[in-house]
């Protein structure tokens, strides 16, 4: 059981510290250190294990800020405005953590948890079964979300590099009509003032 100081401690991390939810599949921890940085010095990324799907892919994470102000400033900003990670706005969503998304939080100092094995005659136990089938159904459900989910992200990826490739394709024709001369020829015929840099 942790002490008084020790919990407190842990209340104090709390406090400063992020949720994030609704990440990209795809989004590691320097892209989540590169986008929160812009609100403070990120101490901590710690993704959250999602235990309902059978790939483990993390979808959220909690994010621990040097001071609660810089925490506060990430939540009130995201609940308004589009959250941009590796250039691309994403729906991601972010609150204040709780202590119990903590996988390592301490024991609360006087609280004191109990446990017992629910027997095949216990009335509690058809209620196990249902909250057990419940679950399995629930975790059917989010692999089914989570493969679509990785699917669509691929085909963003594939149509933003498409974008950024054509862009880059126009930004070349018309850095090389500016540099051949190509473009004071055609400002000439046209009677068109130009810039001396042409």
């Amino acid at each position: 059981m942790a002490s008084e100081a020790e919990y407190s401690a842990f209340e104090e991390k709390v406090r400063r510290t992020v949720y994030l939810d609704k990440l990209s599949p795809q989004v590691t921890e320097p892209v989540v250190r590169k986008a929160i940085s812009q609100f403070g010095t990120v101490k901590n990324v710690q993704f959250i294990p999602n235990y309902l799907e059978t790939k483990n892919i993390p979808v959220s994470a909690l994010v621990e800020m040097e001071n609660p102000r810089q925490a506060n400033a990430i939540v009130s900003e995201i609940s308004h405005r589009p959250f941009m990670v590796g250039g691309i706005p994403r729906p991601v969503r972010a609150r204040e953590a709780k202590p119990e998304m903590f996988g390592d939080r301490p024991a609360k100092p006087g609280r004191k948890i109990e446990f017992r094995w629910v027997e095949t005659k216990d009335p509690d136990f058809e209620v196990a079964n249902k909250l057990k089938q419940l679950a399995k159904d629930h975790a059917l459900e989010v692999d089914i979300a989570l493969n679509q989910q990785l699917e669509d992200e691929e085909k963003l990826a594939e149509r933003q590099q498409g974008a950024l490739k054509a862009n880059h394709e126009k930004y070349e024709m018309i850095n090389s009509v500016i540099t051949d001369g190509t473009a004071r020829r055609l400002a000439q015929h046209y009677h068109i003032p130009v810039a001396d840099e042409w």
